[in-house]
């Protein structure tokens, strides 16, 4: 009897031989054939404008070697008798190795998309690309939990006595990292509500600076005197936030006070001077300008205008151009600006004295 035919777990030395040479082939064949293709779809994407033969070459180069080697074990092992046990175990390790495989590339495709959606809408939609991004996060979560109980439903696990007892579990769990999870909804919460993005300037109670990074847990800005602010998400959603980038339009108020000793025509002239000084300016729309009240020492004047651009330097030269026109317009027409003064009357008193005296 040659060794060839002896009998190893219902199979022949021979027939054991023939399927690992031909596993080794096929797992060969596999390894060559992945390159291959990862090279040909490279070539492809060089020369088009399509982006389908880049996310084809990603998800090659995705391939495991595990998955190969589980493959290629499966696909030999028809050449084999196995028994029932076996022949179920074989089967599992290759559901479970392709399950896995395509967990993989779910995620790969979520990336890609999530990649180019970045690319694509950060310049005209900042705001987008922050809900791509919580959106993202979401779907990887859905494709490795639909992936885990696919799993343990094939390795036998009854799943509905597990999701029932996640159900009872993931109460004490969702208890134990309450804050962990209030700061995740707070992202997901930013991300769909969008009170502010990527690019915002914003003002937090005491804090400003603009939005750099938003994250699962926190929130990161970029003060103007050059630190980085971190903040709880669920903080932020408590908190009070003025958000200039969204301003369209700046309303500005400021007051102007001259003196009591100036003469009734000059203080009538005031508003109209006040008019064609803040009319002749680019992107501004006047609003009014009023002898608002006696003051303490100044006949004041509230003017208010709205300039049309939300930038702050911007308001800031037109208000400067504004301040410099009503000075030189005020000294060509004598008009004399106030300033803190008291003045006291002392004839009565020094007459009373006088009668005193007498």
């Amino acid at each position: 009897m040659s060794i060839l035919t002896a009998t190893f777990y219902d199979n022949t030395l021979q027939e054991w031989l023939i399927a690992s040479g031909l596993t080794i082939l096929i797992l060969a064949f596999l390894i060559i054939l992945r390159k291959f293709l990862r090279r040909r779809f490279i070539s492809f994407s060089q020369k088009t404008k399509t982006q389908i033969d880049d996310l084809a070459a990603e998800l090659v180069k995705k391939v495991k070697l595990f998955f190969l080697i589980f493959s290629a074990i499966f696909i030999s092992s028809f050449s084999l008798t196995f028994s029932e046990t076996l022949d179920l175990l074989i089967n599992r390790l290759f559901i479970i190795s392709f399950l896995l495989q395509m967990a993989i590339w779910g995620n790969t495709v979520i990336v890609f998309w999530l990649d180019r959606l970045r690319t694509q809408r950060m310049e005209t939609d900042a705001a987008s690309v922050t809900t791509f991004g919580a959106l993202g996060i979401v779907f990887k979560i859905i494709v490795w939990t639909v992936v885990l109980l696919l799993i343990l439903d094939n390795l036998g696990v009854n799943i509905t006595t597990l999701v029932a007892g996640l159900g009872v579990g993931g109460i004490a769990i969702a208890l134990a990292v309450q804050n962990i999870l209030g700061d995740l909804f707070a992202s997901l919460s930013i991300a769909l509500d969008k009170p502010f993005v990527i690019g915002d300037f914003i003002i937090i109670d005491n804090f400003l600076g603009t939005v750099e990074h938003i994250g699962l847990k926190t929130t990161r800005i970029r003060s103007l005197s050059g630190e980085q602010l971190v903040f709880a998400n669920s903080d932020l959603l408590k908190s009070r936030i003025k958000n200039y980038k969204r301003m369209y339009e700046r309303r500005v108020t400021f007051m102007i006070g001259v003196l009591y000793q100036t003469p009734y025509e000059k203080v009538v002239s005031i508003p109209k001077i006040l008019k064609q000084i803040i009319e002749s300016k680019d992107l501004v729309r006047f609003d009014r300008a009023h002898f608002k009240e006696y003051g303490n020492f100044s006949l004041n004047f509230e003017i208010v205008y709205w300039v049309k651009n939300p930038d702050y330097n911007k308001y800031m030269d037109i208000q400067q151009a504004i301040n410099f026109e009503i000075f030189q317009a005020f000294e060509s027409e004598g008009i004399e600006f106030a300033y803190p003064t008291q003045t006291l009357y002392l004839n009565s008193v020094v007459e009373e004295t006088n009668e005193f005296k007498k």
